[in-house]
């Protein structure tokens, strides 16, 4: 692992600026439910569509009900290795933004100031009518067993945890900041992600068509890999845990 850790610091040091693009991977460690792996939560509930969401009662609750299940190991959830070297990268001046596809908030809480929430955060609702933001906290007296699904204080419209939902467009200026970002990047490092979801599975293409290079480090093979110009397959937590005494030498 030494020798692949030292070619990923060489390659920082003389490929900088650089950002990364995280996935789940790097918050399972942590105690956060991963979506798409082997037992993960979609291997237990079918997901609630945006259309759905938007027109049944039914699947509302049932929507709500599953976050509330989901909330206290993401309230609970610490940052691990992999949020904590991304911050340390950014002390250094290696690395100046994260684009993540996770809804944690695990890279804020680690203290990394520049990070684009493709998918929104978990920690936040939202009024589908007025937009305005509540925590998942102040909500969580409203999600009472059998309760209908909770609405606005203030215009009585829809409240939703906010994140995409299937059939719900990402925000188009939070994605024109991730495709900036990347492109104005001399490295991209794609950390603990599939990249099968689109559109962030794009942004390792447009890094590249940008001249960047990019490293793929994941437990697990993905569609990037041919296209990197380094791949790391490793558990995350000790790799980033090695790395990271690094940094700090």
């Amino acid at each position: 692992m030494n020798s692949e850790i030292n070619d990923l610091l060489k390659l920082l040091r003389e490929n900088a600026p650089a950002c990364a693009l995280t996935g789940a991977g790097i918050s399972t460690d942590c105690g956060i439910p991963d979506y798409r792996s082997q037992g993960g939560l979609w291997d237990k509930y079918q997901p609630v569509t945006y259309q759905e969401f938007l027109s049944c009662e039914d699947s509302r609750q049932e929507y709500w009900r599953r976050k509330k299940e989901v909330y206290p190991a993401i309230r609970a959830a610490l940052p691990g290795p992999v949020h904590t070297g991304l911050k340390l990268m950014e002390d250094l001046g290696i690395l100046k933004g994260i684009v993540t596809q996770n809804i944690d908030g695990l890279h804020s809480l680690a203290g990394s100031r520049n990070v684009i929430e493709l998918h929104g955060t978990t920690l936040d609702v939202v009024c589908l009518g007025c937009q305005k933001l509540m925590s998942f906290e102040s909500v969580l007296p409203l999600l009472g067993e059998n309760a209908p699904a909770p609405r606005c204080p203030d215009c009585e419209d829809l409240l939703k945890p906010n994140t995409i939902s299937f059939g719900q467009a990402l925000d188009t200026d939070t994605l024109h900041q991730a495709v900036d970002l990347v492109q104005r990047s001399a490295l991209l490092l794609c950390i603990g992600s599939s990249l099968v979801v689109e559109p962030a599975a794009s942004l390792p293409r447009y890094a590249r068509r940008a001249g960047a290079k990019v490293v793929v480090i994941n437990r697990e093979p993905t569609p990037a890999d041919t296209q990197a110009d380094r791949v790391l397959r490793t558990e995350l937590g000790p790799f980033f845990t090695e790395l990271n005494g690094l940094l700090r030498a």
